[in-house]
């Protein structure tokens, strides 16, 4: 039984290492997603084809890029990881549409159903031990 609870203690004092790798990585693929639209702009409007003719289909378009781009840094610092992952959310949910509204790519599924739930759980569990937020919490 004691060492039931020596590997319990140990993992509520680590579980954070874990939870911030995550966030990071998080992060840096949402980065990555934002500079390869921002780099090949016919992949992206080949991708948001279905959404062309529905009103404000430009806008998505410009919208996309930069939120993954800065939401993505914002991500990995740990600042305002909330409000970050909350801007992804409606692209996320719209990167599931495409796959049944357009051609179904399988992989692009599975990957938009796995960030997007990454994003719904920081959205409850925040940015960690290891983030500017908490820094800065701590500060005051």
């Amino acid at each position: 039984m004691g060492t039931v609870k020596t590997l319990n203690k140990w993992a509520n004092a680590h579980s954070y290492y874990l939870f911030d790798l995550i966030r990071v990585a998080l992060g840096v693929f949402l980065f990555a997603k934002g500079v390869d639209f921002m780099s090949n702009h016919v992949q992206m409007a080949e991708v948001l084809k279905p959404f062309e003719n529905m009103p404000g289909g430009m806008l998505i378009i410009h919208y996309v890029a930069p939120a993954h781009f800065v939401g993505g840094f914002l991500i990995v610092i740990g600042l305002l990881t909330r409000w970050a992952v909350i801007a992804q959310l409606p692209i996320l949910v719209g990167a599931i549409l495409v796959n049944f509204l357009g051609e179904m790519n399988m992989n692009n599924l599975i990957l938009a159903t796995v960030v997007l739930i990454s994003c719904m759980f920081f959205i409850f569990f925040g940015s960690g031990k290891h983030s500017a937020d908490y820094y800065l919490k701590m500060q005051q």
